[in-house]
Parts: structure tokens; sequence; C-alpha cells
């Protein structure tokens, strides 16, 4: 099935996104991650891929599992930089070898140790790609606050129009921790005539661990409210991880309020942490 299907038939489309075990971890690690999402009723889960290529064997494998075994719609990522036509070529085809109709298309990070391929530089371009040689619906990421290697906001809108008019069916958005972000970038898309649905990208801050990593790595501002939790719980790991959890539900009813296309769910591959949250939101759906 592909997921642009759901936003015809469904007011929110609600989706977790997992990563692949290390290399040297057993695959079957992520079994009860997956065993424990399937009872959540997600309308699909999201594989991600490492950065310069890595895990993209686990990718498939993992999306695989997800379709084949466990019944649930399967979301698999790709990354631009380190591909080759025909790396990408033999990635779609073991997708559809898997019954997997939904891939995600992204840049990529820059992976230090490795040189890119030099045939795709951006995502729209392997959109484009993909477009051309598959069947597949291409789903593209979106950055509320814009992406901290754009030059300014709306450069980062012209690109993110560059992959819809490329084929990108709907947009996941980067996680973010102020709404009031997310709603200016939906005011900002659709005055640039962006219509595809978009699913607003929601973490939970529930360790010390992420949160600088976090904040690092997607560029995400921290609203004082958010602030605060930190500094009152961060030493306190049961209690940060319950007010990280009730932070993270207050931004999604919030969002459901303004009927939201839909909840992509950054869940760390803490299956507990998505049933808590779904929990406190079910009477919503």
């Amino acid at each position: 099935m592909k997921i642009c299907e759901l936003f015809q038939t469904k007011k929110t489309v609600c989706s977790f996104e997992i990563f692949p075990p290390k290399p040297t971890t057993p695959i079957q690690t992520v079994y009860e991650t997956l065993d424990a999402l399937k009872h959540l009723n997600p309308d699909y889960i999201s594989v991600t891929y490492g950065a310069g290529g890595s895990q993209s064997k686990r990718t498939v494998e993992i999306a695989g599992l997800i379709k084949n075994k466990y019944g649930v719609e399967p979301l698999a990522h790709l990354t631009a930089l380190y591909q080759t036509e025909q790396s990408v070529l033999d990635f779609a085809s073991e997708l559809k070898q898997n019954g997997i109709d939904n891939v995600l298309a992204l840049r990529g990070d820059r992976a230090p140790d490795t040189k890119p391929a030099g045939v795709f530089h951006y995502a729209n371009e392997l959109v484009a790609f993909l477009k051309k040689h598959t069947d597949l619906n291409i789903v593209g990421a979106g950055y509320p606050e814009g992406h901290f290697e754009s030059e300014s906001i709306q450069k980062d809108i012209e690109h993110l129009a560059k992959k819809v008019d490329a084929g990108v069916s709907h947009i996941n958005t980067q996680l973010f921790f102020d709404n009031a972000d997310f709603y200016r970038f939906i005011e900002r898309i659709r005055k640039a005539g962006i219509r595809v649905p978009v699913q607003a990208g929601i973490m939970p801050i529930i360790r010390k661990q992420q949160i600088d990593r976090i904040v690092s790595l997607s560029g995400a501002k921290i609203p004082a409210g958010l602030a605060r939790i930190f500094a009152k719980f961060s030493d306190h790991p049961d209690a940060l991880q319950s007010a990280g959890i009730a932070y993270a539900t207050a931004q999604i009813v919030d969002l459901l309020s303004q009927d939201v296309d839909g909840i992509h769910l950054y869940i760390m591959n803490k299956p507990e942490v998505a049933k808590k949250i779904r929990e406190n939101i079910c009477t919503l759906f």
C-alpha cells in the first residue's frame, strides 16, 4: 500500500520511526520493539538508514519484517549523497521484492570518512530519479526551523518545493519543540504553493543524553518551558521521562486541535514511550 493513500481516507495519520540495531547486534533485538509497536496500530513505521549509506541491508530487512511479519506498512529511508544510479535501482528492487511501496528520499548526513559518490547532490535529484525509474511512493523531509545548512528559511522552502515538484507525495518534518515554528512553516509552504500533506515530527526527550545530541544534530531550538524541564529533572531519569512524555503529549494535543495531517513520532526504539503517548491521546483519534 502506498502511504499517500492514507491521507485520502484518514483525518490524522500516525506513524513511528525506528532505527536498525548496530551491525554487531543481532537483528532479532528489534523484534521486541516491533512486537510492542504493532499493538499500537500505527498507520506505518519508518526505518532509518545509516550515515554514508551504512546499514542499508538492515533497513530493507527490517522494513520487510514490518510488512511481512507484522502486517504494518513500512517506510524505508534512502540517502542520496553516497548512492550511484545502480545502487538506487538495486535498493528499489530489494524493496519491491519485499513488497515495500514507500521510500523516504533524503540527501543524508555527510560521513567524515566516506567520500560522496558525486551522482546525487540533493534530495530532489534522488526523488526525480526514483520517480522516473520506479513506481515507489516517495516521501520527503521538511524543516520547520529551516535546515541548519540552508542560508535562509526561504531558500529551504524553495528546496522543499523542488522535492515536491520532483515527485514527493507527502512531507515528514524534522523534530521541533515549539508548535509555533510548525504553524509558521505550514503557512510559508502553503504560500509557496506546496499542497501535499505534512506530518509533524515529534520526539519526546526522555534521557539526559538526548538533550545536547538532539539539539546539535537537528538544530532545533529549546523553548523556555522545555529548558525548565531539563533544568529541573535532568538528573532524575524517571521524572525526566515522565516530563518529556508529558511535554510531547501537550504538543500533539495542540497539533490535533489544529487538524494536523499527521503525527510522526521519533521514539528511539523505545516502544514504551510510544505506548504511553498513544494512551494519553487515544480518545483524540
